[in-house]
């Protein structure tokens, strides 16, 4: 997982960006012309999960409310020294998702991060039911037709990112952010291809019915189905 980091003061930064790998996390340092740029490119496919973590500074609000005005639904956590309810308040009201104070454990942290992108997708549960598959997003591997499923580390990425957008296109760059946000390695061209090949194999190994789940949509990606609903779209409704 990406994730924006702006902290301006350089004696945190370090030690911060050391934390949040030991969570496997991918901090992006920025700086405080990046909200001056062009910020609707954050809407591109493969960065709109994105989050964000901006440190406390006079300029926080103006940050966050730059971010909203670009149309960027990426998560924004803000970070404190101390609890300030006032100031608290007014990061919220701006836009703002959550509102921490540090030091925090970056086991906390990515679970915070997972709670906001869940709900932003419509999922307030700890899990989600797609016909014969029970996903969970506490890192419990999944359920198909009852029998437990072991995924790889990268292979759970892929496949929560799948069942989190359940019905709508995910696009191979953000699939690629959600491997490749794991690791300093750089991957070769055809990673995403053989890891949904490897889930394939898996979900038809144990769905029941037969029905693989992931479709791929040429060109654009892949989205995960029920069987339902790729019947619909067979005859044609």
């Amino acid at each position: 997982m990406h994730i924006y980091l702006y902290e301006p003061r350089a004696d945190r930064l370090d030690g911060l960006m050391a934390e949040l790998r030991s969570a496997r996390m991918r901090p992006v340092p920025i700086q405080a012309a990046f909200f001056r740029g062009e910020l609707g490119l954050l809407n591109r496919s493969g960065h709109e999960d994105r989050p964000f973590l901006l440190a406390e500074s006079p300029d926080l609000i103006d940050q966050i409310a730059a971010l909203r005005r670009a149309g960027c639904s990426n998560p924004i956590l803000v970070m404190r020294d101390f609890r300030n309810s006032r100031d608290t308040a007014a990061a919220l009201d701006a836009g703002a998702d959550d509102d921490i104070v540090i030091p925090v454990k970056s086991v906390e942290l990515r679970s915070r991060i997972n709670s906001i992108t869940r709900r932003s997708h419509g999922h307030a549960a700890e899990s989600v039911n797609v016909g014969e598959v029970t996903a969970y997003f506490d890192g419990r591997d999944p359920e198909i037709s009852g029998q437990v499923v072991k995924l790889s580390r990268r292979e759970h990425a892929i496949f929560q990112q799948l069942v989190l957008n359940a019905g709508r296109v995910v696009s191979k760059a953000t699939i690629y952010d959600a491997v490749y946000g794991m690791s300093e390695e750089q991957p070769f061209d055809k990673v995403i291809d053989v890891y949904i090949c490897k889930i394939r194999k898996k979900i038809d190994q144990s769905a029941a019915s037969g029905h693989n789940y992931i479709e791929t949509v040429h060109g654009r990606g892949y989205k995960f189905a029920a069987v339902a609903e790729t019947m619909k779209r067979a005859g044609g409704m």
